[in-house]
């Protein structure tokens, strides 16, 4: 039986970037096949309660300056160093979303990969569709395509569909990883998922 992992993904998110290789390698490590559920994170937040950190833990006296050195040794254990945050986080990533729902198996990984290094690495402004379009050509993708499908009633339906489902099987955040049943949330996470895979 092949192993699967299942990454509950959205663009906006830089630890859904950050995770993103280290858990490829991992995939490749185990044999696990990678599967991507792209899931809108505001509308995660909106159904739970939840909220982005940076602003949910503005308050608390030294969180937000642990999370940011938790980042940097994360960034540091696995050569992450072109991250740069993007000058317009927290951006809408929902057309994004969408493309990436019309695409299916390893086209889903090919439009991460074509566009996270530009979002989180080059400063992409997603606003911009004539700087996204490029992207995507470059990456051999067929943008005007790409867009059209982004207004078509059963994607938009299909990514309500997959954020909702997200919650209804506990996942309040992004990076949420599924290995079966089992939840595991957050970047920081990948030692356990490992040694899962590895029990079998």
């Amino acid at each position: 039986m092949t192993k699967t992992i299942e990454l509950i993904f959205d663009f906006v998110s830089p630890n859904a970037y950050l995770v993103w290789q280290p858990l490829r390698a991992l995939a490749a490590r185990q044999g696990a096949q990678l599967i991507i559920t792209p899931a809108f994170l505001g509308g995660m937040h909106k159904l739970t309660g939840n909220a982005p950190p940076f602003i949910r833990d503005a308050e608390i006296k030294g969180k937000n300056a642990y999370a940011k050195l938790e980042m940097q040794r994360f960034i540091d254990k696995h050569g992450l160093h072109r991250f740069r945050m993007n000058p317009a986080f927290p951006f809408n990533s929902v057309n994004l979303l969408r493309m990436l729902v019309s695409r299916e198996g390893d086209d889903r990984i090919r439009l991460i990969e074509a566009l996270n290094p530009a979002i989180w690495e080059q400063g992409l402004d997603v606003t911009d569709a004539a700087a996204v379009a490029a992207v995507l050509t470059t990456a051999g993708f067929d943008a005007e395509a790409l867009v059209a499908r982004t207004q078509d009633g059963a994607i938009k339906q299909a990514l309500i569909d997959n954020t909702e489902k997200a919650v209804a099987r506990g996942a309040f955040g992004i990076p949420s990883i599924f290995i079966g049943t089992e939840m595991f949330f957050g970047k920081e996470r990948l030692g356990q998922i490992e040694e899962m895979l590895e029990r079998g």
